[in-house]
């Protein structure tokens, strides 16, 4: 129909679209903070402040296992400072016996 003068310059209706609908915004939803991470120079330590962006993909009820999680590899890396790194050293006392 060419000819009809009645659909001559109408532009045909776009054809639907498959394409999933824009969710509309939600304030309560997870949103990441983008907050920068400084390395420390501890790879432990490091990685345990790397693991504080997976909560940023989880509900607020999903946080408190993440932050758990990472206070307790931080507090353990704090703990091994404390700890002596070799042996003991000998006491005066034995040094002196020895001569």
């Amino acid at each position: 129909m060419a000819g009809n003068p009645e659909t001559a310059g109408r532009a045909e209706p776009p054809a639907e679209s498959h394409a999933p609908p824009e969710p509309a915004y939600d304030p309560a939803a997870p949103a990441p903070l983008n907050l920068p991470r400084t390395p420390t120079g501890d790879a432990e330590v490091d990685a345990r402040l790397a693991r504080l962006a997976d909560a940023d993909h989880l509900a607020t009820d999903g946080h408190v296992e993440v932050y758990e999680d990472v206070h307790g590899g931080l507090r353990d890396a704090l703990t091994a400072l404390d700890g002596r790194p070799g042996p003991p050293v000998p006491s005066p006392s034995y040094e002196q016996s020895r001569s």
